[in-house]
């Protein structure tokens, strides 16, 4: 299980997260993530394998099918990307 600290790219943050909640990123925990995302000013993408999504988009998050056990990459940039970045994992620990 790797739920890693936030790394700097470039000039953007990633980091990868391993999804433990059961049920994984589905409607109404997606619609929350959506939500907590938008209040952010930085373009966040979601990408699992060949899939990826806006973090800021619930049909397309949930279109991806993140289940329990699953990693994800989190890609985070823009203007507050650091401060976006670290409250989104810690978020993502908190809730998934």
């Amino acid at each position: 299980m790797r739920n890693s600290f936030v790394e700097r790219v470039g000039l953007m943050r990633e980091f990868h997260f391993v999804v433990t909640d059961p049920v994984g990123i589905h409607a109404r925990p997606a619609g929350e993530l959506v939500k907590y995302a938008k209040q952010f000013e930085s373009k966040i993408l979601v990408k699992k394998g060949d899939k990826s999504s806006d973090m800021k988009a619930l049909l397309k998050l949930m279109g991806m099918g993140v289940r329990q056990g699953d990693e994800i990459e989190v890609t985070v940039e823009g203007a507050d990307e650091a401060d976006c970045a670290e409250k989104l994992e810690a978020y993502l620990k908190e809730k998934f």
